[in-house]
């Protein structure tokens, strides 16, 4: 079984007791659950490189108004019925920018997800609805 390697941005804004997430769906998906930027790294790309190309690619936020926090966690996703494995690294920034509570972002890439719209909002973490495909696994270590 071969591994693929995913990178997952969590982007939060706030303090402590008041801290956000940010969050998507996919515009006229809903089935695909709620989720957070992120996707492959490609054969010979650095993950430092793949993280801030999938962060723009997605969400569109210039890098500028993104605090690099860290890396928070790397762990290995089997999704159900599928002979496959995720090697899964998080990462967190924080949200320097101005204050916007919703958005949409249409993502323009080489991949199967090009054209395709997000629309994206904050969600209180402490309120944090489940994940699509356990994306929310490693939400207590913000």
């Amino acid at each position: 079984m071969r591994t693929k390697r995913k990178v997952f941005a969590y982007i939060t804004r706030g303090n402590d007791e008041n801290r956000e997430l940010l969050v998507f769906e996919y515009q006229g998906e809903p089935e695909a659950g709620l989720q957070v930027p992120g996707g492959t790294i490609e054969d010979g790309e650095l993950l430092i490189d793949a993280l801030y190309r999938e962060v723009k690619e997605e969400t569109g936020i210039p890098r500028e108004v993104l605090e690099f926090v860290g890396k928070i966690h790397k762990y290995t996703y089997y999704p159900e019925n599928k002979n496959k494995a995720y090697e899964r690294n998080i990462f967190q920034f924080e949200y320097t920018g101005e204050s916007i509570e919703q958005f949409e972002h249409t993502i323009k890439s080489h991949g199967r997800d090009n054209g395709m719209t997000l629309l994206f909002r904050w969600e209180p973490i402490k309120h944090l609805p489940e994940l699509a495909a356990e994306q929310d696994k490693a939400i207590e270590l913000l």
